[in-house]
């Protein structure tokens, strides 16, 4: 029998779920019913663990699956279209009115505009109207929607943004909030826990899905980038007339300006004081119950109502559960890679133009960014236990541990759940590598984003096990000469990285060294020293 989400039968009931693919818009605006039940709908794909678009709409968690095309339909996304997508499907199935910005250009100067320094602006906008085909609409959100799109000041309106910047409060930040990682990604909030924790899921170029914890992954940037939290505006379809059959025909949508948006604000730009000018956005201090705060502690302990507390051992067992799930994304992203035949494909002369930031192929399978997000990860799980036994040592009330031997502790809670991970692959040999969390994280950096490597490359293999590996001398050397760019933990869009092997052997781009990731050799070391 498959599970039912009960967040989903308060909602569903009591509207239909249109079955044609032809948009019959129903109602002039979206209600806060409408509203909740969309957050259940985000909540009920996020709670589902399905893997991929495709598979997360044609899960019993999606209520109007019956009601989809035919079952061969394949429903595709990736991170920047996935915000739109799953909200133009839940207006189209709901009757409820959709409008989306179609065209964004650059304020100033832009080589990629998904990137520009200045962030864009709104040029062109699209109504979703009564008689449009929805498969069409999913298209062309595919195709005009990208991290460009998320790129505006949050003050910029005229023409509107679909979305605002949230108040980082508890239901400001709701599920379906959209989160913008000005590096390039975007992901969907599906939970906050009741210590303030947010959970999210994100798609990516080989349209899986994935889930995971805000965390620094999510980088802070100027407000003219309009990184960080945004919900969706609202909106109403004025001057359409009523048909018989009850769908509204015609109009045109309007947007709420920020001003009439009772949770806008603008702290996660400029903090809790005065307002700074942009320039200075960075100066700008975040306090609570008059206590100063970092910026990320700031929104957990904001969401989790008002204090920040610390379990330090349920945190290091869900961050290194989340960096096992993680790598267990990964090896779905390899395994499309190497199923597509790219490692068999001759090593281009140059590296594109910068390889976080590209289209084609090399967006679809390689996994700079997806490397560099996990890695980052795994740098945090070190430097949140360094932070723990520092709170702890100072007594800190935020910490709730009542042990004698934290870092003992947090090390036994560090190998349980590692233990749990397993990862494998098979050699292109055909026989099968097993390993475990401990080790991927000593070759973490070893693991080729290059999606012309072989799959023991891939996977940063060494010694006996890269022997089976059946690149030839060239591919071994880009493998080899790409180490600093692998060591490299921040995505930096705007930099050329278009490198020929020549350059890159010359030490051209990239770090001379790896961040320390090794979380045990340190509460080791800290378990003698107490």
């Amino acid at each position: 029998m498959s599970r039912v989400w009960p967040a989903l039968l308060l909602w569903l009931a009591p509207l239909p779920a249109f079955a044609q693919t032809t948009v019959q818009t129903r109602f002039e605006s979206w209600t806060a019913a409408d509203e909740r039940g969309y957050g259940a709908f985000i909540t009920a794909i996020g709670e589902s663990g399905c893997r991929s678009v495709d598979a997360c709409l044609k899960t019993p968690a999606n209520p109007f699956r019956a009601s989809d095309p035919t079952p061969g339909y394949g429903f595709r996304s990736d991170c920047a279209d996935l915000p739109y997508f799953l909200r133009f499907y839940y207006a189209w199935k709901r009757g409820l009115p959709f409008s989306y910005v179609s065209d964004v250009s650059p304020r100033g100067r832009a080589r990629d505009i998904r990137y520009s320094a200045r962030g864009n602006r709104v040029e062109e906008r699209r109504d979703v109207l009564t008689g449009d085909d929805a498969l069409r609409i999913l298209a062309r959100l595919r195709d005009q929607i990208s991290s460009a799109t998320y790129r505006i000041h949050p003050e910029l309106e005229g023409p509107e943004n679909d979305l605002y910047s949230a108040a980082l409060t508890p239901g400001g930040i709701r599920p379906g909030t959209v989160i913008y990682d000005p590096n390039g990604h975007l992901a969907i909030v599906w939970k906050v826990e009741r210590d303030g924790r947010i959970r999210y899921i994100d798609a990516h170029p080989d349209n899986s899905l994935t889930r995971g914890l805000y965390d620094l992954r999510f980088v802070r940037a100027s407000p003219g980038m309009g990184a960080g939290f945004k919900n969706w505006r609202p909106l109403r379809l004025a001057g359409a007339t009523r048909a018989r059959d009850g769908s509204l025909l015609g109009g045109h949508v309007e947007l709420a300006a920020n001003a009439r948006i009772p949770d806008f604000a603008l702290t996660q730009f400029f903090g809790t004081g005065p307002r700074p000018d942009d320039s200075a956005w960075k100066s700008g201090p975040f306090v609570l119950n008059g206590q100063p705060m970092d910026y990320y502690d700031y929104v957990r302990a904001s969401l989790g109502g008002g204090s920040l507390h610390f379990d330090p051992l349920r945190e290091m067992a869900d961050m290194v559960a989340s960096n096992c799930a993680d790598l267990g994304y990964r090896a779905d992203a390899v395994t499309l890679a190497l199923q597509a035949g790219i490692q068999d494909r001759p090593q281009p002369p140059r590296l594109p133009e910068n390889i976080y930031g590209t289209e084609g192929d090399w967006e679809t399978y390689s996994t700079p960014s997806r490397d560099a997000r996990l890695k980052t990860a795994f740098k945090e799980v070190r430097d949140d236990a360094e932070r723990f036994l520092a709170l702890w040592r100072s007594r800190d009330p935020r910490l709730t541990y009542q042990g004698a031997d934290l870092a003992g502790d947090m090390l036994t809670v560090y190998d349980r759940v590692s233990a749990q991970c397993s990862l494998a692959y098979r050699r292109s040999d055909g026989s099968r590598v097993l390993f475990g969390y401990e080790e991927a994280r000593r070759r973490l950096f070893r693991l080729s984003f290059d999606p012309h490597a072989c799959v023991e490359l891939r996977w940063g293999a060494a010694g006996d096990e890269a022997a089976t590996c059946r690149d030839g001398a060239l591919k071994r050397r880009w493998h080899a000469a790409e180490q600093r760019l692998r060591n490299q933990i921040d995505r930096t869009y705007e930099a050329r990285m278009d490198f020929s092997l020549a350059e890159l052997e010359a030490g051209r781009g990239g770090a001379a060294s790896a961040p320390d990731t090794d979380t045990r050799a340190f509460l080791l070391a800290q378990q003698k020293r107490h």
